[in-house]
């Protein structure tokens, strides 16, 4: 199969030997501000998606001015493109709305090919940095650093899981605005919004469309997987912070993001939610967008456990959010794929079993069927699942610890993983060693800091 894709890699480029990026159009309408963007493979195929945010009354008006949102509009468009672009992985990418310096193409390039990592192994695809895409600007316009007016709040951007949940409780402490970013709202991002003592309209929400003809090109054999929608998400808060006037984006990736899940290389499948992205895109926005937001993780001081402990003492939260990226538009849980095994588990020294089974609808414990995926994500098989899961120590220590809250019997899943070598690998592991340390590579200011640190045993 990965033979056969990378055959109709090679083709695909030969057959569509450029995408461009045309053009794009931003409109503040009566009741909202919508984007449409204009992609063009090589001449046979044009997608046009688009964004609306509904106006709030509290936007802050000089933020919205033309100059402002065509910056933040087109650097959405840059990232936006590459879930179009890799339909045929096109040689030659042109630009041509604005100038890209060489550093900034070189940035792009980084972006589009760390952020790929996961496409590129699943197709079988090994494609070096410095050929699998060539981006030409073909414009004279300079886009030009933009100034925002802001005030000390914090944008919060809220997937629905328990991460967002813990950042909007860490905050609550604060004495400075807090405002949910919502992208396609569901029923648990809704959900954990009020849980937290929000409202979905003193949220900032955007609702992106996929242009169908992708999915069309799709249906009829083009290439198709994962694109770095942190990235995408980064660009949009940005957009977000300036209309809500906040000056701080305080995302909730931990320091488990950095794990490498690419096998033979250093690339977490989600690259940008790993520090080395953080990092870098707080550079790229400070040099070529805005100086006056600070973009940083609250969580990344934490691991996964320090987050599993804080988010099981804030019960309000765990009747609504959902971590299973298969039920998400349901409200559900599967019971059947990493995520929610891997949820579970990182819960289960905090929560009791019943807790448990009453929140995901059923007892995990009992199904043998998910074997392989415990195996993955306790470092038994080797590949990691491509989901946004906790390291492997973290994995095996917390199963240590709920088969010690467990007692006996122990249901069938626990009893296998209990037998196994990595059982005895980890049975006498400390989890105070993973409870009281703090990571120390973040981007978190002292204020923040301590605000942590107090939810923390």
């Amino acid at each position: 199969m990965k033979a056969g894709k990378t055959a109709r890699y090679v083709d695909l480029r030969k057959d569509f030997p450029f995408f461009a990026f045309e053009e794009f159009s931003v409109e503040i309408e009566s009741d909202e501000i919508r984007a449409e963007f204009l992609f063009n493979l090589s001449g046979r195929f044009f997608f046009r998606p688009d964004l609306r945010i509904p106006l709030r009354p509290w936007f802050i008006q000089e933020n919205m001015h033309e100059s402002i949102l065509r910056q933040l509009f087109f650097h959405i468009g840059m990232i936006e493109l590459i879930s179009y672009w890799k339909a045929a992985c096109s040689p030659r990418v042109i630009i041509r709305p604005y100038n890209l310096d060489a550093s900034q193409v070189r940035w792009w390039k980084t972006i589009y090919h760390h952020g790929l990592g996961e496409f590129f192994y699943t197709n079988g695809l090994q494609p070096g940095m410095e050929d699998f895409m060539e981006i030409v600007p073909e414009s004279g316009n300079e886009s030009e650093k933009v100034s925002f007016r802001n005030s000390p709040g914090y944008l919060v951007p809220v997937g629905g899981g328990k991460d967002s949940a813990v950042s909007l409780e860490v905050l609550k402490g604060y004495n400075h605005s807090v405002i949910p970013f919502v992208m396609n709202p569901n029923a648990a991002m809704e959900g954990t919004i009020l849980a937290s003592g929000g409202s979905m309209h003193n949220s900032v929400v955007v609702y992106r469309s996929i242009d169908p003809k992708l999915l069309e090109l799709n249906a009829k054999g083009f290439l198709n997987g994962h694109t770095p929608f942190s990235a995408l998400l980064a660009f949009n808060s940005l957009l977000g912070a300036s209309l809500a006037g906040t000056s701080h984006i305080a995302l909730s990736n931990e320091s488990s993001a950095n794990e490498p899940t690419i096998p033979g290389t250093h690339i977490n499948h989600q690259y940008s939610k790993s520090f080395h992205f953080e990092a870098a895109f707080r550079s790229y926005i400070a040099d070529y967008i805005s100086s006056d937001v600070s973009y940083f993780s609250l969580l990344r001081p934490l691991n996964e456990l320090q987050i599993a402990r804080i988010f099981a003492e804030k019960k309000p939260y765990h009747d609504v959010f959902r971590s299973c990226n298969k039920g998400s538009k349901t409200g559900s849980w599967c019971r059947k794929c990493p995520k929610c095994l891997f949820t579970w588990i990182i819960l289960m020294p905090f929560l009791g079993n019943d807790a448990l089974i009453k929140m995901f609808g059923g007892d995990l414990m009992e199904d043998l069927s998910l074997r392989p995926l415990l195996d993955q994500l306790t470092g038994m098989a080797r590949e990691k699942p491509f989901e946004c899961v906790g390291t492997i120590d973290e994995v095996n220590v917390s199963l240590v610890y709920g088969i010690r809250k467990y007692g006996k019997p122990l249901p069938p899943l626990l009893r296998y993983y209990r037998d196994s070598d990595m059982y005895r690998k980890y049975e006498n592991a400390d989890m105070d060693l993973f409870l009281n340390v703090l990571h120390p590579e973040h981007f978190v200011d002292e204020d923040a800091l301590m605000m942590i640190k107090s939810e923390l045993p």
